[in-house]
Parts: structure tokens; sequence; C-alpha cells
């Protein structure tokens, strides 16, 4: 997959940390240029630095409409066109009230709401928008979560979080059929507990990581990590996917299969 993405321009939402800045250096691998955006300007500057000449990488929030709007054009101004938008940012609200249903707050709801689904509506709007007006193909790939479909209430009761990554799936096939005749692709890419700045809760918890050993039984039970979704992100990016649209990929070390054991003491 070395040239997979030869001659591509990708914008990467939450790219300069975690699963994003490991697909930005999968896709540069694979050949392409790649605009990064993360809300961090510490985490942006890191990111350019190791992301090198064929990488543009700058510090803006994916809440505000018009960040996205500034990565496609700097996309176009930096490296002469525009392909693939991957949308990453998200995250947990569970400090700010995101939890059981009964116990969220409304700051909470809102928070989580803005940070996961809002941010990705203004990236897929801001891409749908240049494609259509450019006349050109293009491809969405979104990030979702196992825990939109496959929830798991002992240890992972954040409601809003669900509903926003449930919402995604909806959003994104319903982006996937009305702009298929115009060749605009849109998918979702579904991952299961990953080392992620986000996940450090879950990973520096005993009970959930036994949890984990029999709810994502490949690879001896670990938890996921970052480049296990690089050859997936490839994938759906480049043309090898050119005749998928609408569908929603699993990459969750057998999590959706798996019943998970409940450590004693729980």
């Amino acid at each position: 997959m070395a040239d997979a993405l030869d001659g591509q321009v990708i914008v990467i939402i939450g790219g300069t940390t975690g699963l994003g800045f490991s697909g930005a250096a999968a896709c540069l691998r694979a050949g392409a240029k790649v605009v990064v955006v993360g809300r961090n300007p510490e985490n942006a500057s890191d990111a350019q630095q190791v992301l090198g000449s064929s990488a543009y990488a700058f510090s803006g929030d994916a809440t505000d409409p018009q960040t996205s709007v500034r990565a496609i054009q700097l996309a176009v101004e930096k490296f002469d066109g525009f392909h693939s938008l991957y949308h990453v940012a998200g995250g947990s609200g569970r400090r700010m009230g995101d939890g059981p249903l009964h116990e969220i707050t409304d700051q909470g709801w809102d928070y989580t709401l803005q940070l996961n689904l809002t941010s990705l509506f203004n990236s897929n709007r801001a891409a749908a928008s240049y494609f259509m007006q450019h006349k050109q193909p293009g491809c969405v790939l979104n990030m979702g979560s196992v825990l939109g479909y496959s929830p798991s209430s002992r240890f992972f009761a954040s409601h809003t979080y669900a509903a926003c990554k449930s919402a995604i799936i909806g959003m994104t096939k319903a982006a996937a059929s009305y702009y298929a005749p115009h060749d605009i692709r849109f998918n979702v890419i579904a991952p299961a507990l990953v080392e992620t700045p986000m996940s450090a809760r879950a990973q520096s918890d005993e009970l959930i990581q036994q949890f984990v050993k029999t709810k994502q039984p490949l690879a001896g039970g670990r938890m996921g990590l970052a480049e296990d979704l690089d050859s997936a992100v490839v994938f759906f990016l480049s043309q090898s996917s050119r005749y998928v649209t609408g569908q929603v990929l699993a990459v969750d070390g057998g999590w959706t299969v798996s019943e998970g054991q409940i450590p004693e003491g729980a």
C-alpha cells in the first residue's frame, strides 16, 4: 500500500495526536499530502515537526464551523487540491457530566454533543460543499465507536457519547446515499477500546483491563493500538474502496462478537 494514496490531499480533523496522528503518518507513507488540525497549539507544532514537509499542521477548534473550511482552504493553498476528509476529533464528556441517562447534566449533554457530533457535522458539511461546488468526486471517513451500536453498561455508560456515535452512523449513511450519484463516498470506522489519551481512565483501571481481555480477545486480549486502524484508514481513503460507501467497519479486537466477562468485585 506504499503508493495507494499517491497524488491525494487529505484533511484530518483531530490529526495531531492519537488515532488521527497515526492515520496521518500512515497516509503520508502511502504517498498522500495531509493537513492535520488539533485543538492544542503545542501538539500541532509537534505534529508538524514529526510529519515533515508533506504535511501542514495547525491548531483549531473543530466545533467552530470555520476550522474545517480553513483546513480545506489550506489543503488547496499548500498542496494544490483536496480529495478526502478523515474526521477523528471527539472525546469523552464524562468529566463535564455525561454518564447514564438519569445522571446526565445539561452541561454534559451539550458539551459532548458539540465535541463529537457538531464538530463532525462541521467538517462533513465543509467537505461536501467543496466537492459539490467543484463538481469533483471525494471521500469522507468518519470516526465512530462500537459504543454507538454495541453498548457496555458496566464500564462505559456514557449515553450522550453513545448517542453521538450512533448519530454519526445515521448521518454518514444518509450522506452516502444522497451523494453517491456524485461519486462522493462516506464511510465510518468504528474502533473499540484503543490506547489513546482519551482512554487513560480505562488504561489505569485493573477491572476494565480484565474485562477487555474477554471483550476484545484478539491479539491476546489487549487494548487496541492506534496503528491497528491505519490500514483500514488508508483503504477507505484510497481508490481501493472506490466502490464502497455507506459502510461501518468495526476494528474492535472482537468486541462486537464477544460477550465479555465482568470481573468479580466489579
